[in-house]
């Protein structure tokens, strides 16, 4: 009995210091999202005193006063907000070049994905491993390290300063075809059988077959492309020239330089798409990788 009660006082301390370990991680973690959202609501001298010279351009970077990380406003402001959606069109304009710009890739490469994926399952040629060996070393590079081919090429086609210089590579990215090729080989392969006993042609069993079966890994990717499109700086600062054409989060950089209200505002409007796709899709994202990561290729 001494030994049952002991052994149960050790699992209740040890859930107990994990609880308290993931609470810290995750207040550490979710502190600069809250700080960003709750900042916004103030005004510009309320953040001037709080933080001092932080955000000053005549300090060179460094804090000449104290400075004091405040989380609730003394006095609720929506100005920023106004300024920012309503009397300066240019954020908004760069908010919806993000979205032209994220939106056609998470389709496209989705798409893309989804057939390329289906090949990988079907195949059964002997260079098939080959083949998606070479698409997981793709995947493990950085973007950094393709972003000068891919500007060559952009150039070669005509296309630099477009936005298909950033489209046209995104819909081709590795990632998705791993992670979906994983996922489509939990199918049984007796189900693609008997659709194909039956009388379903290829085409017939990708859309009506494995399309319907991997449903939360198709949600998953398209959650994951989308949070990465959205949040892509090296791309636009280098394939598009033109200002005008650029992105929000590009943009966000200019803003910090002048008023930091506004720009705590605008980060949040930026996160805000964002966050309600990942709240929205979370059960099929949780489902998705788990399920792609379980099975071996």
């Amino acid at each position: 009995m001494k030994k049952k009660r002991i052994r149960k006082k050790q699992k209740y301390f040890s859930r107990g210091v994990m609880f308290l370990i993931c609470a810290i991680f995750a207040v550490l973690f979710l502190a600069p999202t809250v700080l960003t959202i709750t900042n916004s609501f103030m005004t510009e001298s309320e953040i001037n005193s709080n933080y001092g010279m932080v955000f000053s351009t005549t300090t060179g970077g460094y804090v000449s006063e104290h400075v004091n990380l405040k989380f609730i406003p003394d006095k609720v402001t929506f100005s920023q907000y106004i300024t920012g959606l309503v009397r300066s069109p240019e954020y908004l304009m760069k908010f919806w070049n993000s979205v032209i710009l994220t939106v056609p890739i998470v389709f496209l490469q989705v798409a893309v994905a989804s057939v390329a994926a289906y090949s990988f399952t079907r195949w059964r040629g002997k260079i098939r491993s080959g083949i998606f060996f070479f698409y997981v070393i793709l995947m493990l590079m950085p973007y950094q390290v393709t972003l000068v081919p891919n500007y060559l090429v952009a150039e070669r086609l005509g296309i630099l300063n477009t936005r298909w210089s950033i489209i046209l590579p995104g819909m081709f990215a590795p990632f998705s075809v791993f992670l979906l090729t994983k996922y489509m080989r939990r199918i049984p392969y007796a189900l693609i059988e008997a659709a194909k006993i039956d009388g379903c042609g290829e085409w017939q069993t990708f859309t009506k077959i494995c399309l319907p079966q991997c449903r939360a890994a198709l949600c998953s990717i398209a959650i994951l492309v989308f949070i990465d499109y959205w949040n892509m700086v090296e791309q636009p600062l280098v394939l598009l020239n033109d200002a005008e054409m650029q992105p929000l989060s590009v943009y966000l950089s200019t803003i910090n330089s002048g008023e930091i209200g506004l720009a705590f505002a605008m980060a949040t409007v930026y996160m805000f798409p964002s966050l309600l796709i990942f709240l929205a899709g979370e059960n099929y994202l949780m489902e998705g990788i788990t399920h792609s990561g379980s099975i071996k290729g």
